[in-house]
């Protein structure tokens, strides 16, 4: 490794808007996850990125050497129980409030013979994660080896689990490092990042959801679109089927924001019920994943309404160790926040209500926190619904009385009731970006 190539080279070069080659880019990725580039040395290439940005070609040559840098999945191989070919397909969303989708779409796909390979993540600040609310459910657990993670995908169709820690480790090292050094925000960076995780684990069709709003990573629909088609070049570069739907978060999704909250209301939606934001959203998903898996005739509401989804969402929490009947977490005590005045509830901030949830404890500012199982917001009306002066606007959850206060500081200004205003109109489905969308890396 020593020698091939100068660090300080390849910064300047970045620097001055140059083009890096793919074996300069392999090169760099691989120094840096063995320790022989510096720190600082990676920090100013990250700058140089954010400010000068990367071509496609180099931008699909540094996702693969991320990918390069660890270990990678194979379903190639993966049969059902008949001994029948398996085909894979996953989905990711880049975060936001109260988005419990994976929780219900990822057995409802494998309803259809299609595998689902869900790996997920913990939350970090105003962002739920998947693994927080499902290690509320009583036994589950995350952590599933390479073995059992395929045998739960050839019996079962549908696995949510914990990533290993051999999958893109340099994205890990680097992700940490942009952290504190303001690099987070580069549309390229933050592509490979995901991308490389994604492509590593070895499913042949994706989906993303880029959520786009006031509760998401991603605050305007232009630049959403952007990271969308960055992420969509990137999977069809790497040969995998990938489509990106951008999809609304200004306001919650759904009526809960929290931990054991969610999987109540995800249990909800699997039982033919539920929000109908969220039924909306994870069946469009559903439709989205099958097609890209090759199937087009599927009927995924079907499949909710009559419990075949809820059947394998039971054996795969079974499967992981989980009691799919046990009683979940609840918080220790509540505090109601009411309307102060007649009107239309014009606005929920997504926002607002995600710090909330976290300053009640269904979030963590670090890695190492530990998170309230119950804690969260219930919702109990959303934008679009009149509302009177003294009615429960919202049901504020914890464990800590002492953090309802701040969670009501979270929330002022969040709120908008308006006397005598039209009802506002949702569209959840903002934009749908696939390899025909002019792709432009920039």
């Amino acid at each position: 490794m020593t020698g091939r190539f100068d660090a300080v080279d390849i910064i300047r070069a970045k620097r001055d808007k140059g083009t890096l080659s793919a074996e300069q880019i392999a090169w760099t990725i691989a120094a840096y996850t063995q320790g022989e580039i510096a720190e600082e040395q990676m920090a100013a290439l990250a700058m140089a990125i954010l400010l000068n940005g990367m071509n496609r070609a180099e931008l699909s040559a540094w996702t693969q050497a991320m990918i390069d840098s660890g270990d990678t999945l194979d379903f190639s191989t993966l049969k059902d129980a008949a001994g029948r070919p398996l085909r894979t397909t996953d989905k990711h969303s880049t975060g936001g409030v109260g988005d419990k989708v994976t929780l219900p779409l990822a057995p409802l796909v494998a309803v259809f013979g299609v595998a689902v390979p869900q790996l997920s993540g913990r939350g970090l600040g105003h962002t739920g994660g998947t693994l927080d609310k499902l290690e509320t459910i009583p036994g589950w657990r995350a952590e599933v080896g390479t073995a059992e993670l395929m045998q739960q995908l050839a019996e079962v169709g549908a696995v949510v689990c914990a990533p290993g820690s051999g999958l893109a480790p340099a994205d890990k090292k680097l992700y940490a490092l942009r952290d504190v050094t303001g690099t987070v925000d580069s549309i390229p960076l933050i592509a490979s990042s995901i991308m490389s995780k994604k492509i590593a684990e070895g499913t042949s069709a994706l989906v993303l959801d880029v959520k786009v709003g006031s509760g998401a990573f991603m605050k305007d629909l232009d630049s959403a679109r952007t990271l969308a088609r960055t992420m969509v070049g990137l999977g069809l570069d790497a040969g995998v089927r990938t489509v990106a739907l951008l999809t609304d978060m200004d306001t919650p999704l759904g009526l809960t924001a929290g931990n054991a909250i969610e999987v109540a209301e995800a249990v909800e939606v699997l039982a033919g019920g539920g929000p109908d934001d969220v039924v909306q959203l994870t069946v469009r998903l559903a439709e989205e994943m099958l097609a890209a898996a090759g199937i087009t005739d599927a009927d995924p509401a079907a499949a909710l309404r009559d419990g075949r989804a809820m059947d394998v969402w039971r054996r795969m929490i079974s499967a992981q160790g989980g009691d799919p009947d046990a009683a979940l977490p609840a918080a220790k005590e509540h505090d109601v926040v009411l309307a102060e005045h007649d009107g239309m509830l014009t606005r929920l901030d997504a926002m607002g209500v995600g710090l909330a949830a976290w300053r009640l404890g269904a979030g963590r500012a670090r890695k190492e926190d530990a998170v309230q199982g119950g804690a969260g917001v219930r919702l109990h009306v959303k934008p679009g619904q009149e509302v009177r002066a003294g009615q429960p606007l919202m049901t504020l959850l914890s464990d800590t009385p002492e953090a309802f206060a701040r969670a009501r500081d979270a929330l002022d200004g969040a709120v908008s009731i308006v006397s005598g205003a039209p009802a506002p109109v949702r569209k959840l489905i903002l934009d749908r970006v696939d390899g025909q969308s002019g792709l432009v890396i920039p």
